[in-house]
């Protein structure tokens, strides 16, 4: 535990947590009395005010993007490839992470590590960005949730076709009972999260067995695919087959945009600069492995593209299952990812108002004031919850232009999602450098390299991921992929009205000066920036709860400026 101790010729003893600090030279937090995850917070310039990654049902929402742009061809060397460059952003935010731990992670990391007088602007960036992703996730996964239920009655009813407006209110409804459970103390948050997680890893498992167990083949149709088919370009674009399997990493980059989860939820765990970093790589490696597996599974049992892309059931993967295996098998299996799709939507939904609540911590939206604050009786953002909540179900309107538009909810989480991660990464590698003082979870002598292949790789990326399936004569503004559209507004934003008002991230705790050490209560708009020994005090490694140097008599401290400490 971090705490001050005075000697009797008034020297400070200070024991601090070794992350990056965002207070003022000769501004020492209070630590009496705080965990070790507290102090961490403190130093960060936060209080701690309130105390997963669904791989099935996430592969099952975007099986149209990986099999449809590039076959069964983009499926397996497009997640192979993508998947080594997502761990290295993976580890590289873990890296992060660990030095700061706090709900606004990212956000708060760009604010701080940007170069003087970017700091604000980066963090609109990757705050805005992050948001996306976020408010974007509940109604996607519960929008493709909907769709496999509504699939499924149509597999048992063959007359039955769905509407939009069912898969609207459907939708809606179940986007109503996640906020219901998100509202919920944290601990009943956490069990019910707890459940969800045992049965999708569970679940992807029996459903790796299961399939290529079940697959019957046709007369016309082995079982199993050869190599030869399984791992060639089926390309389903206008674009060229290089291209078209770059745009197939979209279902990928939007499976595996959960594993920044521990980052927004380290404030509400022990051992925070430890355990989230370890979940966040844990969870992108095995994630991303298991998933290959899933990916391996399917391309090589596939009967028909086609028709799974383009079936009445309205939902590839319900398409899928029922041409290459019994019906009441499909059925089980559908219900497995049903079931798991619930959970991931609640986690989805648990997720959104912690990133939403650090952000109006900072007054970044209007009414800010409002989303802010922690129910007194749940001690969660309930009022984010919900304010998340009416934002998603504004977003499942699209549902009423088409596929396509509907689709855009999914290429906008991915493009923001990697948008945010990579920022602070960015300025990290080519801004801070070896200034950067990291947490116990480190990456050593190849957090540099790492790093740098993880912005060559969203570089490359972002514009792949803003195209359209079409080109040319069969393009048309309801085929066209507006989601470029989104990042564009928020940048006029900043350079029309932001610019003026926001500072970045928000200091709110107590903190004591060395010279007169009173007790004042800080909650005003700064940005702090590393290199800048005026205003930045830095981090150290080693265990928060070693001996820190000890500062003299604070007559030694009179002066025009202040010596720079560690925190």
């Amino acid at each position: 535990m971090a705490a001050f101790q005075e000697t009797k010729d008034n020297s400070l003893y200070l024991r601090k947590p070794s992350v990056t600090s965002a207070l003022r030279d000769g501004d020492i937090p209070d630590y009496s009395g705080l965990s070790a995850d507290e102090a961490a917070l403190t130093a960060l310039g936060y209080k701690q005010e309130f105390k997963l990654l669904g791989l099935l049902p996430s592969f099952a929402s975007t099986l149209l993007y990986g099999m449809g742009y590039a076959g069964t061809g983009g499926m397996v060397w497009g997640w192979l490839i993508s998947w080594f460059f997502i761990q290295c952003v993976a580890m590289g935010m873990a890296e992060l992470c660990s030095s700061m731990p706090t709900s606004g992670g990212l956000y708060y990391a760009s604010a701080v590590l940007a170069p003087p007088g970017w700091g604000p602007f980066a963090a609109w960036l990757t705050g805005w960005s992050n948001f996306f992703v976020q408010v974007t996730g509940a109604p996607s996964v519960d929008y493709a949730l909907s769709a496999m239920i509504l699939a499924a009655a149509s597999i048992t009813h063959p007359d039955y076709v769905p509407t939009n407006y069912q898969t609207f209110l459907l939708t809606v409804l179940v986007m109503i009972i996640h906020a219901c459970i998100s509202s919920m103390p944290t601990l009943w948050i956490a069990r019910f999260n707890s459940w969800g997680s045992t049965l999708n890893m569970i679940a992807l498992v029996v459903v790796i067995i299961i399939i290529p167990a079940s697959v019957t083949g046709t007369a016309d149709t082995p079982k199993f695919l050869p190599s030869s088919q399984v791992w060639s370009i089926q390309n389903g674009t206008d674009w060229p087959d290089g291209v078209a399997v770059l745009m197939s990493f979209l279902a990928i980059i939007w499976t595996m945009s959960g594993y920044d989860a521990p980052f927004h939820l380290s404030e509400e765990c022990s051992n925070a600069n430890v355990a989230a970093p370890r979940a966040i790589v844990l969870t992108s490696g095995i994630g991303g492995l298991m998933g290959w597996a899933l990916q391996l599974v399917v391309a090589y049992t596939v009967i028909d593209i086609p028709s799974v892309v383009g079936s009445d059931l309205g939902q590839p993967w319900a398409s899928y299952l029922v041409q290459v295996m019994p019906q009441k098998i499909a059925l089980a299996i559908l219900s497995i990812t049903i079931m798991c799709g619930f959970f991931m939507g609640q986690g989805c939904m648990v997720a959104a108002s912690r990133v939403t609540f650090a952000y109006s911590r900072d007054g970044c939206f209007p009414c800010s004031w409002w989303m802010k604050r922690v129910n007194k009786y749940t001690y969660t953002p309930v009022n984010a919850v919900w304010f998340n909540t009416s934002i998603g179900i504004c977003l499942l309107f699209l549902i009423f232009g088409g596929p396509v538009a509907i689709g855009a909810i999914f290429s906008v989480g991915a493009i923001a999602a990697y948008v945010a991660f990579t920022i602070p990464i960015f300025i990290r590698v080519f801004f801070v450098g070896n200034r950067f003082r990291r947490g116990p979870w480190h990456l050593g002598k190849f957090s540099k390299p790492i790093g740098c292949l993880a912005c060559v790789f969203i570089i490359v990326m972002m514009p792949i991921l803003c195209f359209p399936a079409y080109r040319g004569s069969d393009l048309t503004a309801e085929l066209m992929n507006w989601t470029v559209v989104v990042m564009l507004i928020v940048l006029a934003w900043w350079f029309i009205s932001a610019h003026k008002w926001f500072k970045g991230p928000v200091i709110n705790i107590e903190v004591r000066t060395l010279l007169d050490r009173p007790r004042i209560e800080i909650n005003c708009i700064q940005h702090v920036m590393h290199g800048r020994e005026d205003i930045v005090t830095e981090g150290i490694e080693g265990n928060s709860d070693s001996d820190s140097p000890v500062v003299s008599h604070k007559k030694a401290l009179e002066g025009e400026t202040l010596p720079t400490m560690e925190v």
